[in-house]
């Protein structure tokens, strides 16, 4: 079993349990309570490699945006970690995620109606799709999984390409899974957010473009000269981590989640 470590005081809520591995909730709680605010809940990235990137990657996120008024958290999910994993089960993973704080809302002094999700890398492939293809599920629950906002670090949209490079043997099923290949008006209120030195940054414009033009409000946002991760939490001694923070924020606002 992995040992998740954090470097702020978080509160561990188990949401799923698949085969005896349980799934958890890494919660930050603003100080004040100020009755139901909104939540943002994160989905890391690099989770599709073996030794994948654990939930602290957005630790540092989280703890800021608790520390002004939301209640963050970062997300287990099923990974490269996990025996036989395939992309499937973190898009069923991601809606579970959503429904538990749904059904959870009241306990967590949470507003079900303003739950914001942020994904990078294979987090944000995992966070569309979880959108994009309803009929990927593994649970009965019929709480909406879909989030009222959503914040996309660098998305791999083309599940062939992905299943080309890490699942060879599931080439045949990648365009049913591929978010490139099912152009359609369905995401909510969207932040996108790439490096334009970014390995996915010609895909991340075609995609958010397509996605644009079929009716999606997306509002898109490059680096210049950046690359893949440089958003972290100690890269370019955080110039980047602070100026996307600022980015997610006066989009938050604009949107009404923060005041």
């Amino acid at each position: 079993m992995r040992v998740i470590n954090f470097d702020y005081p978080v509160i561990q809520k188990s949401y799923k349990t698949v085969n005896l591995r349980d799934l958890s909730l890494y919660i930050f709680y603003p100080k004040e309570n100020r009755g139901h605010r909104p939540a943002i809940l994160f989905f890391n990235g690099g989770s599709f490699n073996k030794g994948p990137h654990t939930p602290a990657q957005f630790q540092h996120q989280a703890h800021y945006f608790s520390s002004i008024g939301l209640v963050a958290i970062c997300v287990d999910y099923r990974n490269g970690h996990d025996e036989g994993f395939v992309p499937e089960q973190a898009i069923c993973d991601v809606k579970s995620a959503v429904r538990w704080v749904r059904d959870n809302h009241d306990e967590m002094g949470v507003d079900p109606n303003r739950i914001i999700m942020c994904g990078a890398s294979a987090g944000g492939y995992i966070s569309v799709s979880s959108i994009m293809f309803p009929e990927i599920d593994d649970e009965e629950n019929t709480t909406d999984h879909v989030p009222n906002a959503l914040i996309v670090y660098a998305g791999g949209m083309d599940a062939i390409d992905i299943m080309n490079r890490l699942f060879p043997e599931r080439v045949e099923k990648a365009e049913s899974v591929s978010p490139m290949h099912h152009i359609r008006a369905c995401l909510p209120s969207t932040l996108w957010m790439c490096g334009t030195e970014d390995i996915l940054y010609e895909q991340n414009i075609d995609f958010t473009d397509r996605m644009r033009a079929s009716g999606n409000e997306i509002e898109w946002i490059t680096y210049e000269g950046m690359d893949h991760g440089f958003f972290n939490y100690g890269n370019h001694d955080n110039i980047y981590f602070n100026r996307t923070m600022k980015d997610m924020e006066n989009f938050l606002k604009d949107g009404g989640y923060i005041r």
